[in-house]
């Protein structure tokens, strides 16, 4: 997960993984003032926090909460 300090949607992203005892690699874009193009070349989306499954992006908080609530994330983390 690609995330900044600053970031309230990346809180929220890390509390739901955490609340489902997920582990994860949270990479910090503070200190990279090109962080955004890095994040689209990357991941295809300019904003934080950007999530990826088994390398594929799969959006930000957003994504990651309609995914749990629709029963999605548990799928493809399964996968």
């Amino acid at each position: 997960m690609y995330t900044t300090r600053w970031c309230g949607y990346c809180v929220r992203a890390k509390a739901l993984l955490d609340s489902k005892g997920l582990a994860y690699e949270e990479i910090h874009l503070d200190d990279d003032p090109a962080f955004r193009q890095k994040l689209f070349d990357l991941t295809g989306g300019w904003t934080v926090p950007q999530i990826l499954i088994d390398d594929r992006p799969i959006g930000g908080y957003t994504e990651l909460w309609r995914l749990d609530r629709e029963g999605r994330l548990d799928e493809l983390l399964a996968a």
